[in-house]
């Protein structure tokens, strides 16, 4: 989400990457280029540093669509163009709408979704053999199983006891939020590799790089596909 949104607020402010990449003071534009390939995705500080630069919350330039929250405000302006009488309909045409909305309402049952443990966002947790259940309700992403998050190293992305869905493979792609196994203890991070290292990553700056390059018992358990918002 961060690589659609940082193209999006670059082209809304008609910036090229060139001029992007002054504006935060970085010295080659291959950083913004990386950045909106999915490549990489910049530190914290620098994070807010984009955030400030167009005038948005670092949270949301993290997790949501900003072309579509933009959308949502343009219609305040649209409508204060409209003359008093036409602002009237809009309005009588509004509340009709929402009347319906409220009136084909559904109350979808609760369902159980299961955890399978625990994985760490700091310095790892041991592997056991722990389930639990939880309620919701809603359509979830597609995912093979879900687990609970226990620690701060992924914030401001993931957060403390924060449920998430996993997809199950054994690969990913550079860049992707896995989860792993290291000696014996599970975790999710960003997988960043290269020619010569692969790593395990925090986004929070905190926390330093786990390498995994060489280590057998390192193995990716899978892909996180999205979070449970219950």
């Amino acid at each position: 989400m961060f690589a659609q949104n940082l193209r999006y607020l670059r082209k809304q402010h008609h910036l090229n990457q060139t001029e992007l990449a002054h504006q935060l003071g970085r010295k080659s534009v291959a950083s913004v280029s990386e950045w909106e390939s999915g490549k990489y995705t910049p530190k914290l500080p620098i994070v807010e540093k984009i955030a400030n630069l167009f005038e948005v919350n670092a949270s949301d330039l993290l997790q949501r669509d900003l072309s579509q929250l933009n959308q949502q405000t343009d219609i305040m302006p649209l409508y204060e163009q409209l003359t008093p009488t036409h602002q009237q309909r809009v309005y009588a045409y509004a509340q009709r709408l929402k009347d319906e909305q409220v009136d084909n309402v559904v109350q979808l049952p609760s369902k159980i979704l299961q955890i399978d443990g625990v994985v760490s966002a700091g310095t790892g947790e041991e592997l056991v053999d722990e389930r639990d259940e939880m309620d919701y309700q809603g359509k979830l992403s597609q995912f093979d199983y879900a687990v609970k998050i226990n620690g701060d190293s992924m914030e401001p992305q993931f957060h403390d006891q924060q449920i998430v869905l996993v997809k199950a493979t054994t690969d990913a792609d550079n860049g992707q939020i896995v989860i792993a196994y290291v000696d014996g203890r599970s975790y999710i991070k960003q997988l960043k590799k290269t020619d010569q290292h692969c790593r395990l990553v925090s986004l929070n700056p905190k926390y330093a790089p786990i390498d995994v390059q060489g280590n057998e018992s390192f193995a990716i358990k899978g892909v996180v596909t999205g979070i449970l918002d219950n």
